[in-house]
């Protein structure tokens, strides 16, 4: 068997494994932000909290999401009191999007359980390949996309 076919079907077997495990995790940090946020829900909080205030159309586009799809999420964020939806000051037909302080408390305080759990991972390995692999995880990310 060719060893690059072999080696891209470990690549595949340790993603699927990556992604299965993160489902779970997503499930219970979801749970930890509030009890009725939708899992995929924490990865929208963490643009969110990324950024100060972003439009929502520059959040579908980042996301690679219909706005009308995300619109909807938002909606949900919004309703749980962890999102807020203001005019665009730059154009009125626009909204921008930025966490509440109570959305900001309870995403800060799950992902530091998160991060937590992370670095105890993390933590026997040296600080050159945990480097290295959050550039790889980029690159990766960024080739994806």
């Amino acid at each position: 068997m060719d060893e690059h076919a072999e080696t891209l079907r470990a690549v595949e077997h340790e993603l699927t494994a990556l992604l299965r495990r993160g489902r779970a995790v997503s499930w219970e940090v979801a749970r930890e932000v509030h009890q009725n946020l939708e899992p995929n829900a924490y990865g929208l909080l963490l643009w969110l909290r990324r950024y100060d205030s972003v439009r929502l159309t520059d959040l579908a586009s980042r996301l690679r999401i219909g706005k009308g799809t995300l619109s909807r999420q938002i909606r949900g964020l919004e309703a749980l009191g962890l999102v807020r939806r203001t005019p665009d000051p730059t154009d009125r037909r626009a909204s921008q999007l930025s966490l509440t302080e109570e959305g900001q408390q309870r995403f800060d305080a799950a992902r530091a359980a998160r991060m937590d759990h992370i670095r105890r991972v993390l933590d026997s390995w040296p600080a050159q390949d945990v480097a290295e692999f959050a550039r790889l995880l980029d690159k990766f990310n960024n080739a994806w996309s």
